[in-house]
Order: C-alpha cells, then structure tokens, then sequence
C-alpha cells in the first residue's frame, strides 16, 4: 500500500511496553510493517508558541500536500507520451517515495536542529511557497504553448471547407500579380464533378476556359482551381453556390504561408525542449490530438506532403530531458522531502502538547500491509494505548470486536499522537 501512519507514544517504560505489544499483536495478524521513525530533539520554546506553530504546521502540510500532487500530474501531462514511466520520475533524493519515508532522516544541514521551532516551520513554508510560484509560472507558459499548437492542429485537420489550405496549394495554382485576372478555389462534392466540368465556363461571363484544376481530394469533396476576371467574381460565387459549388475564401499569400509554417515549427521546437522523450507535440494518435483527423490527399504535385501528415508525424523522435521535465523532476523532490519534514515536525509538536515536558516520546512509522486491515489495525492500537486517555477510550468502546488479551475501542478515535502519509499521488 502507498499508505503510511506516523503516530507516536510517550518514551517511559510503561509505554515502551505498549509500543512492544503493538509490534507483536500487528506482525502476528499480519496487519502492518512498523519502523521507529527518528526525530531530532528541538528546542521546545514556549507553550504559546507551540499552540500557535500547530495551527500553522497543520496548514503548511495540507498545503505541502496539495502542491506535491498538482506537480505529479504536471507530469503527468508533460510525459503524455510516455505515461507509464511517470512514477519512476517522481522520487525523492532520488529514491522511490516508499523508500525514503521508510528510510527517513532529518536534513540537519537544510533545516538545522538547533534553529527555533518557528523558523524552521517558516523556512519550509517559503520554500514550498516558492516552488509554486515557480510551478504556476512554468506551467502557465506550457499550457499557453500547449493551446497555440492545439490551435494550429485544428487549422490543419478537418475537411476541405473548415481546413487550412496553406499546406495544400501552391503557388503554381494560382495566377498572381494580375490586374484583372484571379485564381479561386471551389469545393466540389465528388458527385458533381462531371457536372462542374462540364458547367463551370459557363456559370459566370469571363471564366478563363480550361482552367479549371483537381489539386486535393478529401472523403466527400475536391478542391477544384477556376481562373476567371476579377470583376465577376461575385456573379461567379452567387451562381456556383445555386449549383452547390462552394468557393473558399483564400487569397495566396506567400509570406503568409511561410510564417504559418515557421510558427509551427517554432511551437514544436519549444514543447520539445520542454519534454524530449516523446514524440513530437501534434504525433497522430497522441494524447492531446487523438487521431481523428480528415484525409486531404493533394494531386498533381507529388512532393507536396499529404495534408493529413503533419509536421509532428514527420519529425523523428528526440531523447533527452528537457527543462520543464528537469524542473518538476527536481522541485517534486523537493517539494515532497519538505513535507515529509512538515509530519516530522508535526510529530514532535504535537507530542510536547500532548505528553508535556521534559520531551520523552517514541515516533513509529506504521505501513498497513493492505486497506482490508486499516479497520482492525487502528482498533489494535486504540486498545494499546487506551491508557493514555482513559476517559476518551472509555466513551467509545466498541465491545462487539474482539482480540485473544486486548480490548479495542473505535476506529476512529486516536489517544496517541497520528498522523497520515498518502502516498497515492495520482489517484
């Protein structure tokens, strides 16, 4: 399981007795692996201050929390292509996440020992507040790249009427720099097209004979050139769309296609800098842009690309680490070794509250062996130290469960310090 329970007792006899007990109930029923988890002695400070720092602390781990599972399905998101490696990139001191919560030492070098209580909550709480600011601004620009190359996908998939044609055409279909003459181009369905063959000279005064071209097909239609004088052109359009010819509005723009062109080589080359282990941002079948696009298939020029393969099909795949991946990679890590400080620090706080001076208490680390068990674990626990709120026991025992030497009380009641580690960041 990706769960862990970090609880703790007082350290005298009586309890260390207690702690015994527990290991032994729970290894003999099979209902968890428990570690010590050390802590280091801090100075305690005041009481005041003490109440004050659990309030704050229990904030700062919800927070720490919440930012360690939005940076996980950042990266999911950035390794859309590779999904199945996203747990292996989410370690901690570059080990896996369950390893070092079992393994936990305390940063005497990042979060001195000796520094007030106070201060070493506050340099954890700035660190976790900077790497979101960082998080949000990262992620904000690869959204907005992300959106930009959506964008350009839809102008390049769909059929000939909502598509672009930039990738379609070229300049030998058309007659440029004319002062009266000028090239349209005109949806066809597939059925008419002996009918516009034989009609298009005829729909307007002034249509260029024989000037008519096939240049792309997609699964209904063809794109059709007619060259004819500038000044019917919209006696043209009126007749041909009588007879269910459609004409695109779509002036050649060399310029224009070229910048097209280069800002979507551009986008690639940025979203590929950021993640390099996938594939291209626009690959047919991905994630982000399943494949669902139209077949446009260009005629008469076999050197024009198809314009249903994209520039992203055609781009080889590129390996590496690119900087957003490093960045969340590395900041993951960090983000999530600080929260594990955050319960750390939490244990002790609240240990000094509950169990008072001089400092004297044991942290253990709980791992359940399986969510069936949690149940029947924490009412193992209850009745172990049950002592150290006799009152508190007292009004909820549950006398229905019963364990050969133990009285158990309620799953949800906790007379010893607890605290939850979830370590199903995904789910």
């Amino acid at each position: 399981m990706s769960e862990f329970w970090l609880i703790s007792a007082p350290g005298d006899k009586e309890n260390l007795q207690a702690l015994e007990r527990m290991n032994t109930v729970t290894s003999k029923s099979n209902l968890s692996y428990n570690s010590k988890f050390t802590i280091p002695d801090f100075k305690v400070g005041t009481l005041d201050s003490l109440v004050g720092l659990s309030d704050e602390l229990g904030k700062v781990d919800i927070f720490a929390e919440s930012l360690i599972k939005r940076m996980a399905q950042s990266v999911v998101e950035v390794m859309e292509d590779a999904k199945g490696k996203v747990q292996e990139n989410l370690l901690a001191n570059g080990a896996d996440l369950t390893s070092f919560v079992t393994h936990f030492e305390w940063d005497m070098a990042k979060y001195p020992a000796k520094q007030p209580l106070v201060s070493i909550a506050d340099t954890l709480a700035k660190q976790l507040a900077q790497i979101e600011t960082d998080l949000k601004s990262r992620t904000a620009a690869y959204n907005a790249l992300k959106t930009n190359l959506e964008n350009l996908e839809k102008k390049s998939t769909g059929n000939l009427f909502t598509r672009t044609l930039s990738d379609i055409v070229s300049k030998e279909d058309f007659v440029l720099d004319s002062e009266y003459l000028i090239t349209l181009l005109v949806i066809v369905p597939k059925p008419s097209y002996v009918q516009w063959q034989k009609t298009y000279e005829s729909l307007s005064d002034m249509v260029v004979p024989r000037s008519t071209k096939l240049i792309a097909e997609d699964n209904e239609c063809g794109l059709f050139t007619v060259t004819l004088f500038r000044k019917v052109i919209d006696d043209f359009k009126t007749k041909a769309k009588e007879n269910k010819f459609t004409v695109r509005e779509f002036y050649y723009d060399e310029k224009e296609i070229k910048r097209e062109r280069e800002e979507m080589t551009r986008l690639l080359s940025d979203r590929k800098q950021q993640y390099q282990t996938s594939c291209v941002a626009l690959k047919k079948g991905s994630s982000t842009f399943p494949d669902h696009q139209v077949k446009v298939t260009p005629l008469g020029n076999p050197d024009r690309p198809a314009a249903g393969q994209n520039d992203r099909e055609r781009e080889s795949e590129g390996e590496g680490e690119g900087p957003l991946l490093r960045w969340l990679k590395v900041n993951f890590s960090e983000a999530f070794i600080a929260w594990i400080h955050i319960k750390a620090l939490r244990v002790f706080v609240e240990s000094v509250l509950r169990y008072g001076l001089p400092v004297n208490f044991q942290a253990v680390l709980l791992q359940p062996h399986k969510k069936s068990s949690t149940k029947r674990l924490r009412e193992v626990l209850n009745s172990v130290f049950r002592h150290l709120d006799e009152v508190g026991a007292a009004s909820i025992l549950d006398a229905s469960v019963e364990i050969p030497g133990l009285q158990l009380s309620n799953q949800d009641y906790f007379p010893y310090v607890y605290f939850h580690i979830d370590l199903g960041l995904l789910d």
